[in-house]
């Protein structure tokens, strides 16, 4: 007779996936409260229905079909809550929005929150409203609205201003995945070269202060670290380790990123999910071999937090902290740890603080699919290729690097219409020293802030290496055919991650079913 033996983890993980697919569904299509009301009061009666005692006999077959429908009917119920709590959050009241595009000037009066960047001849930087100011009355709020200002001054973090301007809402930018981005960034409006009115501080709470007070000294400290790479090395060296490191674009030339996009290799400079499950990975691989497993494990999370707070601490360097975190945590403790359940849960508390990464954030859906991809494909990887002679420091470097590359790779092409026919040699020739040429930065760093003599000697070995990955870079992308100009739909993209899925599964089976015959044998 059938039973239903599902894990109480196995259920866990049902539930969450249901609630994160009705905050999707209700991202990609416009669902309305009273049809996700109606779903929800359906669910509701069912699952009374079904765990009523009488509805089903007491057999096996009576409790495996109450079990059943008990978790399809709860998962719906989650669906439902799930597709509410967006519709909900999006339409979270702001009046930012309620003054926007009306032509009208208002006054704001708040701080900078966030690191001024520079695009051409303007800066831009988001701004946190605390007081919106009208001509008969004043609003206290909570917003941010992001500002392009004049170059000169340079505006810093937790600078207190008073601006004036008319404000536009974001919606109406032509880029629609900045806007998207805005979105995630909580971002409500935009100002265009306002008026300085002047520098007036604000009564914020003593938890504001603290926040702003410890993410001054955490921009001082990344600051400094970052002209100290400047100084231990030439460019356009310095400032490729600046991206791989700190995820810092602005000095790069616009050439060379043209060919970082054109080989496919961009994710290099961006911090991610997967340079930081990279990094912890090989670092907790080399402690490994001088201490115990789980030493280790907390030492490589003490280097992540580090790294975190070096490259500034923002909201996507955190989430990829946290996923390089979880695929430590896997490594560290061995078998004893789902995989599935922690990556998933950490994602869970993601969207729950912002709905918008699900669906909107590049940044976070990549970080996702790359930890998932080292979490699974790695292990069919190092089982099928593991024999292949070579260091064991690459080849663990190499496998991860496919397996990230794998999961990622379909929803690059998604986004950027782009598929580069020179992307796996360039990646498999350059991303295994990418864990090199990040410590060797990060160590010419700090020792050029401690002794810049020392800091110049280990920048000539950084120099040597990201030297050749350039050089790599750049030849690839000169070749004519090295790209190709691709533009697939959703379905298609969901059809090829599916075939990964399956490819996936079949070769964690053919591996473990190798693994208990040489138990057995």
């Amino acid at each position: 007779m059938r039973k239903l033996n599902l894990h109480k983890s196995q259920v866990f993980f049902c539930l969450m996936v249901a609630f994160m697919s009705g905050i999707f569904i209700a991202s990609v299509l416009p669902v309305p409260q009273s049809l996700i009301s109606v779903i929800l009061i359906v669910a509701i009666i069912g699952l009374t229905v079904v765990t009523y005692q009488r509805t089903f006999k007491n057999d096996d077959l009576g409790i495996y079909r109450r079990r059943l429908f008990a978790i399809l009917f709860f998962s719906i119920i989650l669906f439902s809550i799930g597709a509410w709590y967006f519709n909900k959050y999006n339409a979270k009241h702001g009046f930012v929005k309620e003054v926007a595009d009306r032509n009208i000037e208002v006054v704001f009066r708040g701080y900078i929150d966030g690191e001024s960047k520079i695009q051409g001849q303007a800066q831009t930087y988001v701004f946190r409203v605390k007081e919106i100011i009208l001509p008969k009355y004043g609003i206290i709020t909570d917003e941010k609205i992001l500002v392009t200002d004049r170059l000169f001054p340079s505006r810093q973090y937790g600078e207190f201003l008073v601006l004036a301007g008319k404000p536009k809402s974001p919606d109406g930018l032509d880029n629609d995945s900045y806007v998207n981005y805005l979105k995630t960034q909580g971002v409500t409006g935009t100002l265009f070269f306002p008026k300085v009115l002047g520098d007036e501080k604000l009564h914020i709470s003593s938890l504001e202060k603290i926040v702003i007070n410890s993410y001054e000294i955490i921009f001082r400290i990344k600051n400094r670290f970052e002209r100290a790479i400047s100084q231990s090395m030439p460019e356009p060296n310095s400032s490729f380790v600046g991206g791989i490191l700190l995820g810092s674009r602005q000095s790069i030339s616009s050439d060379l990123k043209n060919d970082f996009n054109k080989t496919s290799t961009t994710h290099i400079l961006a911090i991610s999910g997967y340079n930081i499950a990279i990094v912890s990975a090989v670092f907790l691989s080399l402690l490994i071999v001088f201490v115990r497993r789980k030493i280790a494990f907390w030492v490589s999370v003490i280097g992540i937090i580090i790294f975190t707070i070096l490259t500034g601490a923002s909201a996507s360097v955190v989430r990829a902290a946290i996923m390089g975190i979880l695929l430590s945590f896997a490594n560290g403790y061995g078998r004893l740890y789902d995989q599935k359940i922690s990556i998933s849960l950490a994602a869970l508390i993601m969207i729950l603080l912002n709905p918008f990464v699900l669906t909107f954030d590049i940044g976070f859906q990549f970080s996702f699919l790359s930890v998932l991809g080292i979490a699974y494909m790695y292990p069919v990887l190092r089982g099928k290729l593991g024999k292949i002679k070579g260091p064991e420091t690459i080849k663990e470097t190499l496998f991860m690097t496919l397996s990230a590359q794998i999961f990622v790779l379909p929803l690059a092409v998604y986004y950027f219409h782009n598929f580069s026919l020179v992307s796996l040699p360039v990646n498999i020739l350059i991303l295994p020293f990418v864990p090199l040429a990040m410590m060797l930065g990060f160590t010419a760093g700090i020792f050029s802030i401690i002794w810049p003599l020392l800091g110049k000697i280990v920048g000539l070995l950084a120099w040597a290496l990201t030297s050749y990955q350039i050089w790599v870079v750049r030849y690839f992308a000169s070749l004519r055919y090295s790209n190709l100009s691709v533009d697939l739909g959703l379905w298609a993209i969901v059809f090829v991650y599916a075939i990964i899925i399956v490819l996936t599964i079949i070769g964690t089976r053919s591996i473990n079913s190798k693994e208990n015959n040489g138990i057995n044998t």
